[in-house]
């Protein structure tokens, strides 16, 4: 399949269903909230380094999780039982999208998350659509992750951990609340072995896009999400 390159006067993507083997789907455009909120209303995601052009994929298969089925090991659930870790929602999103930027990760140079990928994904928390979930250890934050939430579907972006299994601990309860409130699916987006540890799935491209394309019917929930969801009373 050809990649596609986009006119950055048109927001327009072509359909998801033509990126290539990998997952490319096109490059081009813009990295603005009206880009962003077409691509994830259509399967496409931004994914790019530094002094690249900007790349936006839809791969096949997809990491999924179902809300609710996140695996919760034994060793995990003492985190839970004895309050090692206090869960925030949306109250330092800007600090755990910094985080994720700066935090060294395993085989990887660098990182994906540009100033202009920050500033764009901040001005989606802004306006609702961007949520995090957060870790702290004696009042400090340890962990997190953030992400997009469209209809009733959430599309993971990016975690980390200063402290072993704050991020874990962040999904676990991203999943929890997520279930609660009636959404559908997690999007985890490329598949890797963490990821299917704890629960994510492949799903084929097309099995997503028909949720997907039901999703995109469904209210979103906007604002901010520490107070309306945020619910502790979980049992471990």
């Amino acid at each position: 399949m050809p990649v596609f390159k986009l006119n950055p006067r048109i927001l327009s993507f072509p359909p998801c269903e033509l990126s290539d083997s990998s997952g490319l789907l096109a490059i081009g455009g813009r990295l603005e909230v009206d880009w962003l909120l077409e691509a994830y209303s259509n399967g496409i995601f931004p994914w790019f380094n530094e002094n690249e052009p900007i790349m936006w994929w839809s791969p096949d298969p997809r990491s999924v999780a179902r809300p609710g089925e996140i695996k919760v090991s034994k060793s995990m659930k003492v985190y839970f039982k004895k309050n090692i870790f206090q869960l925030k929602i949306d109250n330092a999103f800007e600090d755990v999208i910094n985080a994720c930027q700066k935090t060294p990760r395993k085989n990887q140079n660098g990182t994906w998350i540009t100033s202009e990928m920050k500033d764009v994904y901040i001005k989606l928390h802004d306006l609702g659509y961007a949520h995090s979930f957060e870790a702290y250890k004696d009042g400090k934050l340890v962990g997190g992750l953030y992400g997009i939430s469209l209809g009733k579907m959430f599309f993971g972006e990016s975690m980390f951990s200063h402290v072993s299994n704050a991020s874990k601990f962040t999904f676990i309860y991203l999943s929890l609340v997520l279930k609660k409130n009636d959404f559908d699916l997690i999007d985890c987006q490329v598949p890797n072995s963490h990821l299917k540890s704890m629960g994510c799935y492949d799903m084929k491209k097309e099995g997503y896009l028909e949720l997907l394309n039901n999703n995109n019917s469904k209210k979103t929930i906007k604002g901010n999400w520490s107070s309306g969801l945020l619910d502790l009373n979980y049992k471990f």
